[in-house]
């Protein structure tokens, strides 16, 4: 079995744990309140843009053409999500230039930032799939089952069959970089990760009490 693969079943009980979060519950719902939606997409389009950089950073520390050119394609295929956020924050009457971050937020971004910059690509895709495979699985598992359309943009986008190729980009990437079999800091690289998810959809849900 794949790295990558392995990695995403080890860690089966945080993906339930986000897909059962309140936060995702209510965006099935659509009982989730304007204002804890607003306050995500604006942590969000913060967090992006670090992950951003660190595609960045995966084509800098590149060893072979086609690690340069797939993570330059990653980089590319983000674009189509910031807008998604450009748009919800026109909508939504927020101003993406004067975000400041929450200690959720930072605390993801900088873990992402330092694995990325100390230039082993393995743990750079094992701090980075989890937010991709996790988004396609919430997106994709949204769909299949009755939702409100309130935050339907946001269900499609996830589930998209486009979001789902740069997932698996990003895993394949995975599988090519780590270590043969993983190793013991990959795995934790990668679970570390996945509670940094979690955790952003805690603080984005408990943002207003």
């Amino acid at each position: 079995m794949s790295v990558a693969r392995t990695l995403w079943q080890d860690n089966a009980d945080l993906a339930a744990e986000a897909l059962a979060h309140p936060f995702v519950r209510g965006l099935a719902d659509g009982t989730l309140p304007e204002p804890v939606f607003a306050g995500y997409v604006a942590q969000d389009a913060f967090y992006l843009e670090s992950f951003g950089r660190g595609y960045a950073l995966g084509v800098a520390h590149s060893p072979d053409r086609r690690g340069f050119d797939a993570f330059a394609d990653l980089l590319a295929g983000l674009r189509g999500e910031l807008r998604l956020h450009e748009a919800y924050a026109k909508q939504l009457h927020i101003d993406l230039s004067t975000v400041d971050p929450s200690p959720a937020t930072l605390a993801y971004t900088d873990f992402l930032l330092a694995t990325a910059a100390l230039g082993d690509l393995g743990h750079l895709c094992a701090a980075m799939t989890p937010c991709m495979r996790l988004y396609a699985h919430l997106g994709q598992s949204l769909r299949t089952v009755d939702h409100a359309d309130r935050y339907g943009e946001w269900i499609r986008t996830y589930a998209d069959p486009g979001f789902e190729e740069l997932a698996a980009n990003l895993e394949n990437l995975l599988d090519t970089y780590a270590r043969p079999g993983g190793d013991a800091r990959t795995s934790d690289v990668y679970r570390r990760a996945m509670r940094l998810e979690v955790a952003f959809f805690e603080s984005a849900y408990r943002a207003l009490d």
